[in-house]
Formats: structure tokens, C-alpha cells, sequence
């Protein structure tokens, strides 16, 4: 009935009437998402009424109440499918100042109608596959990157950028082709980085560092929003930058980086938002060249080295502890370096541990980024030790038991799901420098098997990479303690009785037997099958270990 009433009087052709009807039903049909079947025609009809009315000279709050239901009915992907040709996508394209390359921004009377066109813009492609072909054809990515450059200084109009955003992102996103397009021909990278600067007022105090002011304002919720868009067509533009990336981009990549680690030490509107800032920037810097990662620390500035001075100064000599807690806690330091960033992407990944679900795509992208972090660069790697595997003192509790980062890490390594707990087991086994020996220490053999199984190193060793050779100290406690804690769990336990001292050798030899017995029995059934170590230190069945180890025996005889 609301479709017949507001098709009749959109046909009759009275603006104020036209505007008074579809701001009626944009009213009433705000909130739906879903529609009737049985008034599909009926919606067909009036997007249809609804474009021949835009291609007439009608007021401009006419023209925001006709793209407003245009909006909502393109939410029908059954309605788009007749309504979806290029003389209609030109309409919108027109609306929303796509098609003007000289033309400016100055009527603030037209704002409204650009942005609800680039929502209608937004439905169309995404509901479309029709919409999704034809923007190739106009080349829309690239009137969408010319608008943006005639608003990226201008904060007034962010409700604009927003939607500009967020079509290029799902232009980006629907089309491979517009990828490259935007990264090679368009510049989108230094563009869209461009963006980022402007979103979040970035005043440049060296190539790569910014000025961070920790008591200022929060991000506002338009900022917010732009910046989030801008991640999000960022991360589809350089999805594959890591397979690709030249030594000429190093440049641009860095910068993109030092941008990216202001994001991270801001706030946003909510905590909420904030997170999702926070979320977008860690998938954005899972795409940058871990070259390029060294910016996200930094040297500390010559204020925040007198700062921490005169902030010892204050404290007894013989206060050493507390030295070195304001030390840590003014700003987060490791080797003259400032580490703010690095902590936050720790917090982050903590958050995330705790939320107990989604590991899958809210966690392991921040434990990749960490873990290619951590053996790219020494720095970070030793800073993340510090924080994640401190010196083991009390080791009376299993590995996997406790509130502290390394514990949940470790809980993480016997995960159902084989990705997270590969990825969690990857990041530990890095901060070890790939050593068997140290993540055992911190894991316990049990929970680190599937690791060192993968990588054929039961029996030991280290991984591939080259770390630096200076040593971990282990503290007295961990010392005192080690003749007594179990390699497999992990932790330390009491000395257990020994059940076979009080047996005779004639008992000793029957319960022998008897477990040979058992465990002849459950490998002729299949239930079992004995296993071996190779050479090279993967498993493999007992029998193929054993002929391989009678070959390596054979072939040292004959040598010698």
C-alpha cells in the first residue's frame, strides 16, 4: 500500500508532493532490511519513478528525499536487477560531484544529496553484480579518488569522505582489477595515507616520527569513522604488497608505518571504537614489508629522556626498584627506544585472549604481526621477552595455570583450532630465539610437542633463523628448583616413590612382560603404532626409524 500510494503521486510529478510522500515512507521503512515478495513489482516501479524524477530540476531537499527511499529500496537485490543500467549509475555518479573535475566542493546546500547518492552507490554495488561491471566501465575508482582529493584537507565534509571510503573499499574488495588500479595508476596508496594524516591531525616531528599528545582529546566519531573506512581500502590495496614490494616503496611503506603506530597510541570516541580502530590499523601493518616495521619504535626524544631523568632524580638513590618502575611505567622503554606502540599491540592481543572467541580472525593476525616483528627486529623481540617470558621464578604451577600472558600463550598451544594454536606456539618459540632447550623451560614438553613435531625438532635443536648468541640467566629460584620439575608438564613436583624398588626381579620381569604383551597386542590390532625419531628428527613408524638408523650405521662402518 505505501509503494502504491508514493509510485502514484511520484508519477504525477509535484515536487513538494513527491518530497512529502518519500520522506513519509523513508520515515516508516528507516529500519527495514527485509520485504515482501509479493510487493517486489511495486518496488521495481518506483525506483524506476524515482530516476526519472532526478533527472529533473527539482529542489535540492526533493533530491535527498528521493535518494533516502532509493537507499532503503536498494537494499532489495531483486529490485536492483532492472533498474541497475549505466544511464541510472550516471544519474548518482552526476548527484554525487563524480563526474565535475574542476568542479569544487563550496555549496554546502549540496553536501546532503553527495552523500545520500554515495550510499545509494554504496547498496548498488555491493547488491549488484550489474553495478559491480559497470563501475569499471566508468572507471569509478578513479572519480572516487579525484573526489577525495578535492576534500581530504576540508574536516567539514567527512561525512563525504566516509562514503567516498567506504565505496572504494568495496569497489577494492569486489574487484582484484581496482586493486591494482588504485595502488599503480591512482597513487591510492600515498593518497589514501594522505587521509590518515588528515583524520587524525598528524604534526610530523621527524621523517618517520609523530607528535603524540597523550592528554589530548579523543578521535571524534566522524574521524573515527573516516579513518576506519581508510584502513579498510588501505588493507585491499596492499593485500599483497609483502609478495611484491620494491626497495622504492620502502619510502611510502614507512611512512604508511609511522602513521599507522599514531593510530595506535590514540583513543578513539568510545572504547568500542577505539578497538575497532585499533583492529583495522594491526590487519593494515600485517600487509606492510617486515623491513619496513622498524618505524613503529623509535629513538626517545630529548623531552622524554629529560622527563624520565628528572623524574629519578626525585627518588632516593637507594630506591632502586622504584627507579625502575617509573623507568618502565612513564614510557614504555627498551634500549633507549620507545616501545608505546608495541605495549599497545600487546594490550591488544591480551583483549583479545581474553574475549575466549573468534581466535580465528580477531587474534592471529596481531600474534602474526608480533611474531614476524620479533624476528625481524631485536629490538622488539627482546622488549616482548621482557613482557611475555620474564625470569622464571615460581615454577610450582603448571605452565598453562595462571592470569599472566605467558600462561595464556600457553593455554593457546593445545587449542582445538590447529591455526591459533600453531600461530600462539610460533610467537613463544620466536621470543626463544627457535631455541628447543628455552621454550621447554617456559612451556613444558607436553604443551610445545605439536610445535616441535611440525618442525622435526623433538629431539632438540633450534629453527632455522639466525638470533643473536647472547644467553638467558636463569634466576636462583629456577635453579634451586630445576633438578625436581617435570620436563613434560613442566612445573615442579615432588619427588614421587619409585613403585618398582620394593619388587623382586622375578615381579620386575613379569610386569616387563606383561606391558610388552599389551603393547604387542594393540599394534597387531592397529590400535597403537609404536614410533620412532628419524635422523632429521620427525616421527615416523618404528620400523622405518630403525632401517634408517641400520643404513647410517652401515654406511660409518664401510667409510671407516
Amino acid at each position: 500500500m505505501d509503494e502504491e500510494r508514493a509510485l502514484y503521486i511520484v508519477r504525477a510529478g509535484e515536487a513538494g508532493a513527491i518530497e512529502r510522500v518519500l520522506r513519509d515512507y523513508s520515515d516508516k521503512h528507516r529500519s527495514t532490511f527485509k520485504f515482501e515478495s509479493t510487493d517486489e513489482d511495486k518496488r521495481k516501479k518506483l525506483c524506476e519513478g524515482i530516476f526519472k524524477v532526478l533527472i529533473k530540476d527539482i529542489p535540492t531537499t526533493c533530491q535527498v528525499s528521493c535518494l533516502e527511499v532509493l537507499r532503503i529500496l536498494s537494499r532489495d537485490k531483486k529490485v536492483l536487477v532492472p533498474v541497475t543500467t549505466k544511464e541510472n549509475m550516471q544519474i548518482l555518479l552526476r548527484l554525487a560531484k563524480l563526474n565535475e573535475l574542476d568542479d569544487s566542493l563550496d555549496k554546502v546546500s549540496e553536501f546532503p544529496v553527495i552523500v545520500e547518492s554515495l550510499k545509494c552507490l554504496c547498496n548498488i554495488v555491493f547488491n549488484s553484480q550489474m553495478a559491480q561491471q559497470l563501475s569499471l566501465e566508468l572507471n569509478l575508482a578513479a572519480k572516487l579518488c579525484n573526489l577525495l582529493r578535492k576534500c581530504k584537507d576540508r574536516k567539514f565534509i567527512s561525512d563525504i569522505k566516509c562514503f567516498d571510503l567506504r565505496l572504494l573499499f568495496l569497489l577494492s574488495l569486489l574487484h582484484t582489477d581496482i586493486r591494482s588500479q588504485l595502488r599503480y595508476e591512482l597513487q591510492g596508496l600515498p593518497l589514501l595515507t594522505q587521509i590518515l594524516e588528515s583524520a587524525f591531525s598528524i604534526k610530523w616531528t621527524d621523517e618517520y616520527e609523530s607528535a603524540i599528545d597523550h592528554n589530548g582529546p579523543p578521535l571524534s566519531p566522524q574521524e573515527t569513522d573516516c579513518a576506519i573506512e581508510a584502513l579498510k581500502a588501505l588493507f585491499n590495496v596492499t593485500v599483497d604488497s609483502w609478495k611484491v614490494h620494491k626497495e622504492s616503496d620502502s619510502h611510502q611503506f614507512r611512512v604508511m608505518a609511522a602513521v599507522l603506530r599514531h593510530c595506535l597510541l590514540i583513543v578513539g570516541p568510545t572504547e568500542e571504537k577505539t578497538e575497532e580502530l585499533h583492529s583495522n590499523a594491526v590487519n593494515l601493518l600485517s600487509n606492510v614489508p617486515v623491513s619496513c616495521l622498524d618505524v613503529l619504535i623509535c629513538p626517545l626524544t630529548h623531552e622524554e629522556t629529560t622527563q624520565e631523568a628528572t623524574t629519578l632524580d626525585e627518588l632516593p638513590g637507594d630506591k632502586t626498584t622504584e627507579k625502575e618502575t617509573v623507568l618502565k611505567n612513564s614510557t614504555m622503554v627498551y634500549n633507549g627506544m620507545n616501545m608505546e606502540a608495541i605495549h599497545v599491540l600487546l594490550n591488544f592481543m591480551e583483549k583479545r585472549i581474553d574475549k575466549g572467541s573468534s581466535y580465528r580472525e580477531g587474534l592471529t593476525p596481531v600474534l602474526s604481526l608480533l611474531t614476524e616483528c620479533s624476528r625481524a627486529h631485536r629490538n622488539i623481540r627482546k622488549f616482548l621477552k621482557d613482557q611475555v617470558l620474564p625470569p622464571l621464578r615460581d615454577v610450582t604451577n603448571r605452565p598453562e595455570v595462571g592470569s599472566t600472558v605467558r600462561n595464556k600463550l600457553v593455554r593457546l598451544m593445545t587449542h582445538v583450532d590447529l591455526g591459533v594454536k600453531q600461530i600462539a606456539a610460533e610467537f613463544l618459540f620466536v621470543l626463544c630465539k627457535e631455541r628447543v632447550d628455552s621454550l621447554l623451560k617456559y612451556t613444558g614438553y607436553g604443551n610445545a610437542a605439536g610445535l616441535l613435531a611440525a618442525r622435526g625438532l623433538l629431539a632438540g635443536g633450534r629453527g632455522d633463523n639466525w638470533y643473536s648468541e647472547d644467553e638467558d640467566t636463569d634466576t636462583e629460584e629456577y635453579k634451586n628448583a630445576k633438578p625436581n620439575i617435570n620436563l613434560i608438564t613442566g612445573h615442579l613436583e615432588e619427588p614421587m616413590p619409585n613403585p618398582i624398588d620394593e619388587m623382586t626381579e622375578e615381579q620386575k620381569e613379569y610386569e616387563a612382560m606383561k606391558l610388552v604383551n599389551m603393547l604387542d597386542k594393540l599394534s597387531r590390532e592397529e590400535l597403537l603404532k609404536p614410533m620412532g625419531l628419524k635422523p632429521d628428527g620427525t616421527i615416523t613408524p618404528l620400523e622405518e626409524a630403525l632401517n634408517q638408523y641400520s643404513v647410517i650405521e652401515e654406511t660409518s662402518s664401510d667409510t671407516d
